[in-house]
């Protein structure tokens, strides 16, 4: 079987990684894919994973089997949709379907009419509504972007002059949905979605702050670690028949029937599990922790097979470059990646081969994920090969995992 994967970052190489491994594949493409995805088969180049028509008729031309779709935005733009047109079998939910990632607004909805347990919000289209939403609360203060934002469209903050300038600022991209503040410890759950039915993954647990304690700005995710041994009892469970099993019959009563990966975010409050959003694919950095435990093949997976895992445990620490967030640093020279101890897979990112050389090309530029037979061996051979790594200004937080 020949399989497209469309993305770039340290997700979809742990995806190439994992279905590459699969017997039954007999070539694996990746557009635009990476320097760590072009060690696993060829990468195309020339088109964007936004180009949806490109895409189709590229997969056609070329025979390929099963597109599968990393990121949000490919799928926003309807890149399942066009294959799909074309007779080929893709792995992803269709433009109407994403709209549960692309449109917090769609999403409270839908949590709405399934009676899927989350924090209470309004939708904003004007800064003066939203001011006047703001005075009567107390904070802390929760403002998101209606849309999808690279990860960063979201303020969590006890001031509210601040929340009031963040919503200002994003009112010209679109609506802003100011919700209630979930206390409480959070854990993602993902659910693989066919026309079998939806099966659980294992947890995982991530680090949203750039520093350690949970401290600096938001970024995309700078750690994770699986499994999570801190959980309820029978959450899993739980949450597949609460939160994803009506959230996926409400999608087919709206004739939006979804297919793909279902990521919940859940806050584990007083009052029990809520959601804090809904993602339409893997989490980064989370898959990178969770499919080194996965013993089935992904690709019999992505077809309805219910997933088994190992006892083995993951912790996934990002390096991130100089400036990242805000504005990340590129063109440095990466050293010490010939050095990675062979329990420890490296998931390429932001990089970009220059000769024999690897550079920095983002601002989340590697995933090392340890793997052991607890957190804490898995912890400590993740930390080992980032002591190894170099370029200027490299940063990581130093308690994942902890």
């Amino acid at each position: 079987m020949k399989v497209l994967l469309v993305g770039n970052g340290a997700r979809e190489h742990a995806i190439g990684w994992k279905l590459a491994a699969s017997p039954r594949v007999d070539e694996l493409m990746s557009l635009p894919g990476n320097p760590g995805l072009a060690g696993l088969g060829p990468v195309v180049e020339g088109i964007s994973p936004t180009d949806i028509g490109a895409i189709a008729a590229m997969a056609r031309v070329q025979g390929v089997d099963l597109v599968v779709v990393g990121p949000e935005v490919p799928l926003a733009s309807g890149v399942v949709d066009a294959v799909e047109a074309l007779g080929i079998p893709a792995f992803g939910p269709t433009r109407a379907a994403a709209r549960l990632e692309s449109s917090k607004r769609f999403a409270k909805e839908v949590m709405a009419r399934a009676g899927v347990a989350t924090a209470v919000s309004d939708t904003f289209s004007e800064p003066e509504p939203v001011i006047e939403h703001l005075a009567g609360r107390d904070g802390p203060f929760v403002v998101k972007a209606d849309g999808l934002a690279a990860g960063k469209g979201v303020l969590v903050t006890d001031d509210r002059n601040e929340a009031v300038s963040w919503a200002d600022r994003w009112l010209p991209e679109g609506p802003v949905v100011v919700e209630e503040f979930l206390d409480g410890p959070e854990v993602s759950v993902f659910a693989v979605c066919t026309e079998k039915g939806a099966a659980p993954l294992e947890p995982a647990r991530d680090y949203k702050r750039l520093r350690d304690r949970d401290e600096g700005p938001n970024t995309g995710g700078m750690g994770a670690f699986s499994p999570v041994d801190d959980l309820p009892d029978g959450l899993l469970e739980e949450t597949m028949h609460t939160v994803v099993e009506p959230t996926l019959a409400t999608m087919a009563e709206m004739g939006h029937v979804f297919h793909g990966f279902l990521y919940a975010g859940l806050v584990l409050t007083r009052e029990g599990p809520k959601v804090l959003e809904f993602n339409v694919r893997l989490g980064d950095p989370e898959t990178q922790a969770i499919l080194p435990r996965m013993e089935t093949d992904l690709l019999d997976v992505l077809e309805g097979k219910t997933p088994e895992w190992s006892g083995a445990a993951a912790v996934n620490v990002v390096l991130a470059a100089d400036g990242y967030p805000e504005a990340p640093v590129g063109g440095s020279v990466i050293t010490g990646l010939d050095s990675m101890p062979s329990d420890v897979h490296v998931f390429h990112a932001g990089t970009r081969r220059d000769g024999k050389r690897i550079l920095v090309d983002g601002g989340r530029v590697l995933s090392l994920v340890g793997v052991g037979d607890t957190i804490e061996q898995a912890r400590d051979r993740a930390y080992e090969a980032a002591s190894v790594v170099r370029w200027p200004g490299m940063q990581y937080r130093t308690d994942i995992g902890s």
